[in-house]
């Protein structure tokens, strides 16, 4: 099991990340699929058609979200805990991904860079 954590920076405030990342409208505009979400803790998500999945765990709006991410067959829970600081220009999101499973890792570790986070940062980027 491995871990990761990663610092990356997007032009919007704390609460247009939080947003972005809870509402399954806003999500579905930025990843160009359709989204389960809630803010209630206990409840399900899923995002990409079911390619990330799991349980929401914590939510402080504008600040914090903590998700366990599911693996089929893994005795230790993935934590997932996204914090969002208030930076110039935007926010500064603070990314921790607790045991990933040796095999996966490469792949989620490239998934946050490219298609998470990537996508977001394209997303507040749209001008019109």
């Amino acid at each position: 099991m491995k871990d990761f954590k990663k610092y990356y920076r997007l032009p919007a405030t704390p609460e247009e990340v939080y947003t972005a990342l809870t509402n399954p409208l806003t999500i579905e505009l930025w990843t160009g699929e359709t989204a389960e979400m809630s803010i209630e803790p206990g409840s399900e998500f899923s995002m990409w058609e079911g390619s990330i999945s799991g349980k929401n765990l914590e939510f402080e709006e504008g600040k914090k979200i903590v998700q366990q991410w599911y693996f089929d067959g893994q005795p230790e829970e993935s934590i997932v805990t996204i914090k969002l600081h208030p930076d110039k220009g935007g926010t500064s999101v603070e990314l921790k991904h607790t045991n990933i499973p040796d095999a996966e890792y490469e792949g989620f570790a490239e998934g946050w860079d490219n298609s998470y986070f990537g996508s977001l940062a394209e997303f507040f980027e749209v001008e019109y």
